[in-house]
């Protein structure tokens, strides 16, 4: 395991990422239409909302944000109450997937949903125990979920066959996302301390970050976006700010996110690095997606790479 210090840098106007689009969504100011999960596939951008009975997903295009249509996701029907703690999209099998708790009574009920996106839209799904958070789509176009209380990463084919688990190690505390770098690794953020942490697919831990004197401490980072030269986003929620990190962890930037107040209550980041887009969820009271063009800034950490 390596040892590293973590050090605080800001972005530089130059490079600071540019708010180009709001999705709202048509009743923004309802309580019931917050935004529970982004995504992003090719000409297509996902949005889950929690709209009273409804369960659909919007589906915007990519290049206008406009919204396109709706897709009803059956099975969510079966849910009384319910809440979607991660969403990605599959472009191998063009598919969604879906991770689902519903808490209702003292019945608790965790699947993970397989949606269809070649024209059935069909909805399977299976069980997974363990209070299972964000999910990502591996290298090997697996869904691997991170098992919250089960404290371990779970590895699924496509159709719901469990492939390996990952135990993470004791320290780790209360596991919320994980997504795969090009060395096979998968970066896990955390609840507690240390936040982040790389880990093999054999559970030994290759980096964690150490804070740096001075740094804010990081507080319940939760989702995460990796790019192709494995630089890291993290989603610091309790401190509502968006970090970039290396892939050795340990080197830490604040993106500069133009946004009267701040960003509130972001759950979910998804980057799609083809058209250098960033976006944001907001479950505060906004209730909205907020999209960031951050060619620059991708374009500064690959020069820094350089040096």
């Amino acid at each position: 395991m390596h040892v590293n210090i973590a050090v605080l840098l800001t972005a530089g106007m130059s490079r600071d990422p540019t708010l180009s689009h709001v999705i709202t969504g048509e009743d923004k100011g309802s309580l019931s239409a917050r935004v529970t999960a982004v995504t992003s596939l090719g000409e297509q951008v996902f949005v889950l909302r929690r709209d009273g009975d409804s369960k659909q997903l919007e589906v915007y295009d990519a290049a206008s944000c406009t919204l396109q249509r709706r897709i009803t996701v059956r099975g969510l029907d079966n849910y009384k109450y319910y809440d979607v703690y991660g969403l990605a999209a599959c472009g191998h099998y063009k598919c969604l997937y879906l991770s689902v708790s519903s808490y209702y009574s003292t019945h608790t009920c965790e699947n993970i949903h397989r949606v269809e996106l070649t024209g059935s839209n069909a909805d399977t799904n299976w069980s997974v125990k363990g209070g299972q958070q964000g999910l990502s789509v591996n290298k090997a176009h697996n869904v691997v979920t991170a098992s919250m209380n089960a404290n371990k990463l779970l590895e699924f084919t496509t159709h719901g066959s469990l492939v390996r688990e990952i135990c993470l190690p004791d320290w780790v505390s209360r596991p919320w996302h994980a997504v795969q770098l090009s060395t096979g690794d998968y970066v896990v953020s955390q609840d507690m301390l240390p936040g982040v942490i790389s880990i093999g697919e054999d559970g030994q831990v290759r980096h964690r970050y150490r804070q740096a004197p001075g740094v804010i401490q990081m507080k319940n980072p939760g989702s995460l976006a990796v790019t192709e030269n494995d630089d890291i986003l993290v989603a610091d929620q309790g401190n509502n700010r968006i970090l970039s990190m290396n892939s050795s962890l340990s080197c830490l930037q604040e993106l500069v996110l133009p946004v009267d107040g701040g960003i509130q209550g972001h759950w979910h980041l998804c980057l799609d690095e083809t058209r250098g887009r960033l976006y944001v969820d907001e479950r505060g009271n906004c209730r909205r997606v907020l999209v960031f063009n951050v060619d620059r800034f991708l374009n500064h950490l690959n020069q820094q790479r350089l040096y």
